[in-house]
């Protein structure tokens, strides 16, 4: 599915003094707030989100209460549909003139008659609500279906995503993937990037999963399978780098570590 994106960001995370023996805590605390809402910064919407602190040292805030800034390194998994992308959610809702679709657990689709092409016709069948393909007998889209859609334009207030079945290669997933109906090449992951080793690499998207891996995907699973692949990569780069064991080490000293006592004192005064 198109539309997520892995990203990097060095943040500074401000820290009330009365926080400072649990400033890991107080850190996750404040990342949490961003989780499946709509950021202009990140262009999207944040679903999860790794943070490695990077030094113990921090920078005091003047003020009133003078909190401490603590310098952290995060990876976020971003949610950010562009109309024109082709995404894959769950259908909640059927209906004459509409189906309606839930992306990822949370994103809400609206897919008005107009935007279904005219393959599709509506009927009851077993006393139920389905669209049923002419051509095809056994494409069926029904509650309950994963189906594959083009986005046609987005609210980003309200999370609101007006989708289309117009396109030939959207539809029912389990029947398209069954044809051999492939979605056409992520237009993002045209841009490719340098590796490491001067080798051409393609940009993080699920497009790239294998066939039987995104057949199974869905929602929070989709978003695990995503983050577990850019922590592999990051640390397979890591062990490459630097000398056996030695990051392990540094992130269990530091974990383990207590406050120092420069902390405490900063929360007294």
């Amino acid at each position: 599915m198109e539309g997520l994106e892995v990203g990097n960001a060095d943040l500074i995370v401000y820290i009330h003094p009365s926080k400072a023996n649990k400033v890991r805590q107080a850190i996750l605390r404040q990342l949490s707030s961003l989780l499946f809402t709509y950021d202009e910064i990140f262009n999207g919407v944040v679903l999860a989100y790794e943070v490695t602190i990077q030094s113990r040292t921090a920078k005091i805030l003047p003020g009133l209460v003078p909190h401490f800034g603590v310098k952290v390194k995060a990876t976020f998994l971003i949610f950010s549909p562009r109309p024109n992308m082709l995404l894959e959610g769950k259908v909640v809702k059927l209906g004459k003139e509409s189906i309606h679709v839930v992306v990822l657990g949370f994103c809400s689709v609206a897919i008005m008659l107009e935007d279904i092409r005219e393959e599709f016709k509506y009927k009851i069948k077993d006393g139920q609500g389905v669209f049923s393909s002419r051509s095809h007998k056994r494409h069926i889209i029904k509650v309950g279906s994963m189906v594959r859609f083009s986005v046609k334009s987005l609210d980003e207030e309200t999370l609101h995503i007006s989708g289309s079945l117009v396109p030939p290669h959207t539809g029912c997933i389990r029947w398209l993937f069954k044809h051999g109906v492939e979605a056409p090449p992520d237009q993002s992951s045209q841009s490719k990037r340098k590796s490491r080793h001067g080798e051409e690499a393609p940009s993080d998207h699920s497009a790239h999963l294998p066939k039987k891996s995104r057949r199974g995907l869905e929602d929070g699973q989709l978003v695990d399978s995503h983050m577990k692949r850019h922590k592999e990569r990051k640390s397979k780069e890591e062990v490459e780098e630097y000398p056996s064991g030695l990051s392990q080490k540094v992130d269990q000293s530091l974990s383990q570590s207590r406050p120092r006592k420069s902390h405490k004192r900063t929360a007294g005064e």
